[in-house]
């Protein structure tokens, strides 16, 4: 099955004068390999084997290229959505047209849930930033499903709260580290730990990394320039680490 959203056509301007990508949502049937992933996920896990398939079996596969419009601001928040495949990416647009990144989606995590328990519609947009598989569910469907099993609703407070927890975390290093730092603490998260030098290539763009961070995208390339002191060298998506030890002392 295939859903278009006439909202979302060629040429169809937001009231930000902003183009938007066109969005063609591929409605997909569940593979085995899909649900292996979907069981794996935090909130799923922690469901016993009934309650998990219950919920495997009211989920839709859905296919997004990069740039679709997954929901905006203000829509109906009729349904949540786990990544599989691919980045989604969550941002506010403002009146005139800039943006502010919220939180940058990568496969096994989860988003919108929190609209389980609150009105109002969407409070961000959300977009493909790759060609991307998500999972959806339908919001009315999981509450009634809820109803009759406790777990859900306590596995999914779980998952909200550590989703809460999370962005304090990150408020308080947008706060309390420098550029620099902020670039080193995710270069460090992504190495093996072993304290060697180390190659990396981000998963996406620099733009959507920067983003991530809290940063503009001409802050973080003077952070990159700063970082070469510190034995980083970039290019492109490859980034190296020449001692990582280094990094840490900053």
């Amino acid at each position: 099955m295939i859903e278009i959203n006439l909202l979302h056509l060629p040429g169809i301007y937001n009231g930000a004068d902003r183009l938007e990508v066109r969005t063609m949502q591929r409605s997909l049937p569940m593979s085995e390999g899909d649900k292996a992933l979907l069981r794996e996920v935090p909130f799923i896990s922690l469901l016993t084997v009934e309650v998990r398939q219950k919920m495997l079996d009211m989920a839709t596969s859905i296919h997004y290229e990069p740039r679709d419009i997954i929901f905006r601001e203000r829509e109906p928040s009729d349904f949540f959505f786990c990544v599989l495949n691919g980045y989604v990416r969550l941002y506010r647009l403002a009146k005139d047209g800039k943006e502010a990144d919220i939180r940058l989606c990568g496969p096994g995590e989860t988003f919108a849930a929190c609209f389980l328990y609150a009105e109002g519609g969407y409070r961000y947009n959300a977009e493909a930033t790759a060609t991307t598989v998500v999972v959806r569910f339908e919001t009315s469907k999981v509450r009634a499903l809820a109803e009759r099993y406790s777990e859900i609703d306590k596995a999914l407070v779980g998952l909200i709260a550590a989703q809460l927890l999370d962005s304090i975390d990150c408020l308080a290093n947008d706060r309390l580290r420098t550029a620099p730092q902020r670039v080193a603490n995710y270069l460090l998260g992504a190495c093996a730990g072993d304290g060697q030098a180390a190659s990396i290539r981000l998963p996406f763009s620099k733009s959507l990394l920067a983003g991530k961070l809290g940063l503009a995208p001409e802050a973080l390339s003077r952070a990159f320039s700063t970082l070469r002191g510190s034995g980083v060298t970039v290019h492109g998506r490859l980034i190296e680490i020449e001692d990582p030890e280094a990094l840490r002392s900053l």
